[in-house]
């Protein structure tokens, strides 16, 4: 069974950066025994970022649509974990107004880093906190999840411009804002096949680039992504090759000889210059 010390002491070991921004995807079964259960995991989270920001998803996409197109920022359940449903209530916590996609933020400049969510009409636009994730140098803990379950990635899609990745019309929904007032929200969603369970494919290479480290928190794998790093080599790639997510085979070789080649090539480029 694992303590707070024992997670903390792990949280150490993974090499994140205490006063920066942390993002949490998370599955809290994946851990094994907590003493305490998720509320030891949140405390731990919670304690080890108190000098910088720590955020989770607190998505409402799987119910929120045509049908039920009314979000909550008070009351709308997260449906992406135990451990996201109960961060949106502790005290201090402040989330954000996006209809479908909705984070919850903690410490440092949390107001800041979630208003004004509810003015986009997608999921994750560049001006988002997913953009804003690029933009403080942050980092994403992907918590016994893998990269399929990375919504960052898709903000990547999105902003390379990537082919068939949003309807070609919006739904209409509505968020409810703290202040109590409700907006419409014109949303153009995530359509298509799920391309996200094709994210796979970029695991490896992202190791090899310095873009993601992997480590363990409770019996949890878990993978530590460099959001900048990962977005310049996923930008990278999908400006090559669009169909990257789209094509369910394994990433090809050339492309980490690609890599490879390029950072040769800017050595011998440094060399040179001096």
């Amino acid at each position: 069974m694992y303590s707070k010390k024992d997670l903390l002491n792990q949280l150490e070991a993974l090499n994140i950066d205490r006063e920066g921004t942390l993002l949490v995807h998370s599955s809290y079964k994946s851990m094994g025994d907590i003493e305490g259960g998720p509320a030891t995991v949140l405390d731990a989270l919670s304690e080890f970022m108190k000098n910088g920001l720590l955020v989770l998803p607190t998505h409402t996409w799987e119910y929120i649509n045509k049908d039920n197109p009314v979000f909550d920022v008070k009351e709308s359940p997260s449906n992406v974990g135990v451990l996201t449903e109960l961060f949106r209530k502790r005290e201090g916590v402040v989330r954000s107004e996006h209809p479908t996609h909705s984070v919850a933020a903690l410490g440092k400049e949390a107001k800041s880093f979630t208003e004004g969510e509810y003015q986009f009409s997608t999921a994750c636009a560049r001006e988002s906190v997913w953009g804003k994730l690029v933009d403080r140098q942050a980092q994403i803990l992907m918590l016994g999840v893998d990269l399929t379950k990375c919504t960052f990635i898709h903000g990547i899609e999105e902003w390379m411009e990537v082919p068939n990745r949003l309807s070609e019309t919006p739904e209409t929904l509505y968020s409810i804002l703290h202040t109590g007032k409700k907006v419409e929200i014109p949303t153009y969603r995530h359509s298509g096949p799920d391309w996200s369970e094709r994210f796979w494919k970029v695991d490896e290479i992202l190791d090899e680039e310095g873009a993601q480290i992997k480590g363990q928190l409770g019996d949890a794998m878990v993978r530590l992504v460099d959001a900048a790093q990962t977005n310049d080599v996923l930008s990278e790639l999908l400006q090559k090759n669009p169909e990257l997510f789209t094509e369910d085979k394994p990433l090809e070789d050339k492309w980490r000889y690609y890599f490879r080649n390029k950072k040769s090539n800017e050595g011998n480029q440094h060399e040179t210059d001096d």
